[in-house]
């Protein structure tokens, strides 16, 4: 039999399923999450020639992040398909995840930005420090930064789900709690 009320919803909606982008999107936003910075470094634009530019600090703030696997060590991180930084990690497999703290609302932000200014720019008073193994920059003061390499890309609809092999992971003594995203906003825990 079939039921007109889904087939209707769906038509309406888009969604074979049923549901609304917007529906979707109020539903999720009730998981808070953890921010994080994912960087990585641009290859230089000729690495045949020692006097060619470096490539440039790329940086993205993302609440889809999560731990995958403790052996191997593992995480996973989404990004939008086409943007800058799915770009570039299909190219470059090294790349760095800063895990924020409360007090770094202003860094999210900055790298959350849509139509935001040149990378160059927002990296350019931003105290951090260059991974040994990556390069990516890491923030000082994050409540903890891993170096990873990317192990695998999966499809998955408008989004890049990028495994990544931890290489290096430090915690450093930062202070106070984790920056966290819930209800469309940067919130502390507590």
């Amino acid at each position: 039999m079939l039921n007109t009320s889904s087939s209707t919803a769906a038509a309406v909606n888009g969604h074979a399923e049923g549901v609304s982008n917007d529906e979707f999107r109020a539903a999720m936003s009730r998981l808070a999450a953890g921010v994080v910075l994912v960087t990585a470094q641009e290859p230089p634009l000729d690495p045949d020639d020692p006097a060619a530019p470096g490539g440039e600090d790329v940086g993205m703030t993302a609440t889809a992040f999560m731990s995958v696997s403790l052996d191997p060590p593992l995480v996973m991180v989404s990004l939008r398909e086409g943007s800058r930084m799915d770009e570039l990690l299909a190219e470059q497999p090294l790349w760095g995840v800063s895990v924020l703290a409360d007090g770094q609302r202003h860094i999210a932000g900055r790298f959350a930005m849509k139509g935001r200014i040149s990378d160059r720019l927002l990296f350019q008073d931003l105290p951090r420090e260059r991974g040994e193994v990556s390069g990516a920059p890491l923030v000082d003061g994050a409540l903890a930064t891993l170096e990873c390499r990317t192990e695998q890309r999966v499809p998955a609809g408008d989004h890049t789900l990028v495994i990544g092999r931890v290489l290096t992971a430090r915690v450093p003594d930062a202070q106070g709690g984790p920056l966290m995203y819930f209800r469309g906003r940067y919130r502390h825990l507590g």
